[in-house]
């Protein structure tokens, strides 16, 4: 098994990139899709931030449907104290390691098993993997992407940049960086040689995986 971390700035295209490598063969494991899966309705990771940030950060239950987390209200205390940020990655990372770890188990012995980390700077994993790949964009594309897509003023989308580690911290720990700044040709050409360096690297019978 290889191991590869996949990293990049919010509004860097790492969904984009993940989404090609599974098309390729390779076994994704979304950090954001299951921040998402524990803290569910019902999960004890959902109780967990109600409790620490009150009822303020759930929906309001209707037809007896249970209430979920507000994620819009969630962001918006966050990102604009520092703290209650550390407070939710506390709750959060611990339950999103142990899934992310029981799915990679659960892969093939041969399989290349992708993890994609927004914040894997910014909490020490660089070295859990045997490689790291950071997806790579122009900060001014960056910054005009998030505020399409999230619908962000330029503050707000700043403020959710700035709140990541640099650009330069991210490019320091990295084996292979791919550059999403230009065409989804070019992402696709990058990719396509982004999947034959790391095949390149897969241990054979007997070997073992590191950079």
């Amino acid at each position: 098994m290889l191991l590869v971390g996949l990293t990049g700035g919010i509004a860097s295209g790492k969904t984009a990139v993940a989404d090609r490598l599974a098309a390729r063969g390779a076994v994704i494991v979304d950090a954001d899709l299951l921040a998402r899966e524990v803290v569910a309705v019902g999960t004890p990771g959902l109780a967990a931030v109600a409790e620490r940030f009150g009822p303020t950060v759930l929906t309001v239950p209707r037809d007896g449907a249970p209430a979920e987390l507000d994620r819009a209200a969630l962001g918006a205390i966050v990102f604009a104290d520092p703290d209650a940020r550390r407070d939710l990655e506390a709750i959060v990372h611990p339950l999103v390691r142990a899934r992310a770890a029981e799915l990679t188990r659960a892969a093939p012995a041969d399989a290349v098993v992708v993890q994609v980390i927004p914040l894997l700077v910014e909490t020490g994993q660089a070295g859990v993997f045997d490689l790291v790949v950071v997806v790579d964009v122009d900060p001014g594309v960056q910054l005009s992407r998030l505020i399409e897509r999230n619908g962000l003023t330029p503050e707000q989308a700043m403020a959710r940049i700035e709140a990541q580690a640099s650009r330069a911290q991210r490019l320091a720990v990295a084996d292979r960086v791919v550059d999403n700044s230009g065409s989804i040709a070019d992402l696709d050409a990058a990719v396509d040689a982004l999947w034959r360096w790391l095949l390149a690297r897969v241990p054979g019978p007997g070997e073992t995986s590191g950079r």
